[in-house]
This record gives C-alpha cells, sequence and structure tokens, in this order.
C-alpha cells in the first residue's frame, strides 16, 4: 500500500486492509500494538464480555474508541518514562533542506534520546546528571514543555536512586543547588516570558527541589556489615594505587575520612601534584604557587585554588556519540544507520559542554 510521510526518508504510516478499507495504524509502543493485535484477531462486529447473564455487545467503533482512550490514558499517567521513541538516535541538522524543514532543537534531543535508561548504567549515571546540571544553569529556557516534563521525571528518578543505592550524593546535591538557584531567579521574571508554562506549576517544581534536598541533606549511609576482605586489609601499595586512579580531588578527601591509614595517603605531596598536572597545564599552576610553611608548593590547595579559575577534565565510563559521516546523536551501544564504509572512524564523543553546544544556533 502506498503511502505519504513527512519526509521521504520516514517510514512513514503503517496500514491494514480491514473489510471496511484501509485504516491507518498509530502503534505508539510494543504493549499497546500487542493489544490491538488481540482485539484485531478477534470479531470484527461482536465482543463478548461477562458470563451468560452480563453479555454485553459492542460494535466496531466502540471498540476503535477503547482502544483510542486506552492509548491516551496510557500516555497521561505514564509519567515514569519519557515519550517513546523507537529510534534512540537523533540526526542533528543545523539548516534547512529540500528534505528536512527546520532545526533540531535542544529538547527535541533531549525527548529523543534514551535518558531514563541511562542514569541506570553506572557508567552513564555522572553523564547524564552532568549534563541536566548544564542544563539547570543556562538553558532550562531553551526547553519545550514536554521536554521539561521529562527533565523532572529524569531528576525525579535520580533522586530516586541515589536515595536508595547512595550512590555520589554530592553530584546531585550539586545538581539541585544550581537548578533551585537558576529557578529563583526566572520566577522573578514572571510577565517576561522566560519559562514555559503556568508559573504556578514551576513554583510546584522549585518546593518539589527544596523537598528533595531535604531527604538528600538526611540521608543516612547505611553500613555494611561484611566479615570478608575489606579496604583496610589490602596492602599499602593497593591503597595507594587506588587513590591515584581518582581525578576527583574531593573524592580522595573522603575516602582519607574513612581510616586514619587512608588519610595518611590522601596527604601525599606527589599524590596532589600528579591531580594538578592531569587536569591543568604548567602555565596555570605557575601564575598560582602556593608555597607551605616549609617553603614547598602546597598541591593539594594549588588544586583547588586552579579549581576556580580553570575548567577540569572530565572522565565517564560512557557517553553519547557523535557520527561526522551522518551527523547522528546516539548512545555507541546502542548503534545508529550508519552508510560509511568504516563506522568507527567517524564517531566523536561528545561531552555535555559539546552536547550543549551542538543546539546552539
Amino acid at each position: 500500500m502506498p503511502f505519504l510521510g513527512q519526509d521521504w526518508r520516514s517510514p512513514g504510516w503503517r496500514w491494514v486492509k480491514t473489510e471496511d478499507g484501509w485504516k491507518r495504524c498509530e502503534p505508539f509502543s510494543p504493549a499497546l500494538e500487542d493489544g490491538n493485535n488481540q482485539l484485531n484477531d478477534l470479531s470484527h462486529t461482536v465482543i463478548i464480555t461477562g458470563g451468560d447473564e452480563n453479555e454485553e455487545v459492542y460494535n466496531t467503533e466502540d471498540c476503535e474508541f477503547a482502544a483510542k482512550k486506552r492509548k491516551k490514558d496510557h500516555f497521561r499517567n505514564s509519567t515514569d518514562s519519557q515519550c517513546f521513541y523507537r529510534e534512540k538516535w537523533i540526526y542533528v541538522h543545523k539548516e534547512s533542506t529540500k528534505e528536512r524543514h527546520g532545526y533540531c532543537t535542544l529538547g527535541e534531543a533531549f525527548n529523543r534520546l534514551d535518558f531514563s535508561s541511562a542514569i541506570q548504567d553506572i557508567r552513564r549515571f555522572n553523564y547524564v546528571v552532568k549534563l541536566l546540571q548544564l542544563i539547570a544553569k543556562s538553558q532550562l529556557t531553551s526547553l519545550s514543555g514536554a521536554a521539561q516534563k521529562n527533565y523532572f521525571n529524569i531528576l525525579d528518578k535520580i533522586v530516586q536512586k541515589v536515595m536508595e543505592d547512595q550512590y555520589n550524593p554530592r553530584l546531585i546535591k550539586d545538581l539541585l543547588q544550581d537548578l533551585s538557584s537558576t529557578l529563583c531567579i526566572l520566577i522573578r521574571g514572571v510577565g517576561k516570558s522566560v519559562l514555559v508554562g503556568n508559573i504556578n506549576i514551576w513554583i510546584c517544581r522549585l518546593e518539589t527541589i527544596l523537598l528533595w534536598q531535604q531527604q538528600l541533606k538526611n540521608l543516612q549511609m547505611n553500613k555494611q556489615v561484611n566479615n570478608g576482605l575489606t579496604l583496610s586489609d589490602l596492602p599499602l601499595h593497593m591503597l595507594n594505587n587506588i587513590l591515584y586512579r581518582f581525578s576527583d580531588g574531593w573524592d580522595i578527601i573522603t575516602l582519607g575520612q574513612v581510616t586514619p591509614t587512608l588519610y595518611m595517603l590522601s596527604e601525599d605531596r606527589q599524590l596532589w601534584k600528579k591531580l594538578c598536572q592531569y587536569h591543568f597545564a604548567e602555565k596555570q599552576f605557575c601564575r598560582h604557587l602556593i608555597p607551605s610553611e616549609k617553603g614547598h608548593i602546597d598541591w593539594k590547595l594549588m588544586y583547588f585554588a586552579l579549581q576556580k579559575y580553570y575548567p577540569i577534565k572530565e572522565q565517564y565510563g560512557d557517553t553519547l556519540h557523535f557520527c561526522r559521516h551522518c551527523s547522528i546523536l546516539f548512545w555507541k551501544d546502542t548503534g545508529h544507520p550508519c552508510t560509511a564504509s568504516d563506522p568507527n572512524t567517524c564517531l566523536m564523543p561528545v561531552s555535555p559542554q559539546h552536547f550543549i553546544d551542538l543546539f546552539k544556533f
């Protein structure tokens, strides 16, 4: 059956032949599509429910109305997930062509990419949180209404994950602090059309953020009861090797508070010197030399001083990737329809800041 789509390269609509002619199918999700297939497998004229005494007969129009209502209720009640898209990638186009009209926006990309599933992967958790933090600082007003709803749904999932798994609460605290500060500034601009949606909705969201902050403030870390080998049982050279694997100074300080031995290792000057050399250029830390009382350079204080002036290198277990050949943004393990002879040579990892910059026109 021929069809006309919005784009000649898009899949278009799917049509099914019935006794009344061709009808268009709109499979919003696999679960709903399976439910519609079950209805189609039944008699086209009647559906009988109940017992012998309570039989009810529905015609085809009633069936179609029930199916549409079920789809509508499904999307209205499904606040825990993003808008459903089969493809977990998006074509980033910055100009109009004969085939494509308009531009790809930040909100559209935020809806299309699977961030709800990404936060369940420990390799991507920090990446998504950092991305949400950058959006909260400067790009919150660029999100559409649907993208804003997805943003706060994902944020809710992140908070619940931290409360349950107690994983990296400091990171989400910084995100909520930046988000609340931005909202307080934007809400004062009522009447200037700075936010999409009713002002009362944003006030409720701000109250929710304050509630999340209070919950994280009262978070109690569960004490692990384990009679087996612990971190303190490892040799000194292994503990020292672990500390040298950290790229964040705050993580080193936190680990140093566990035991006196780890505290001693975390105060090593050579450790902080390596950290400064990793994140900053020699010209940068030469301008901010901080000598100690003994005349040596205090590399620990220098690291936190330099952090105020220069950005540090970011490390993530997994990131979004951009295909230079196809101009498609995607998660690497989900793949994308690439036409290059060697797709791996066209891939480029995308940092959270680069993700934001892709949609600045």
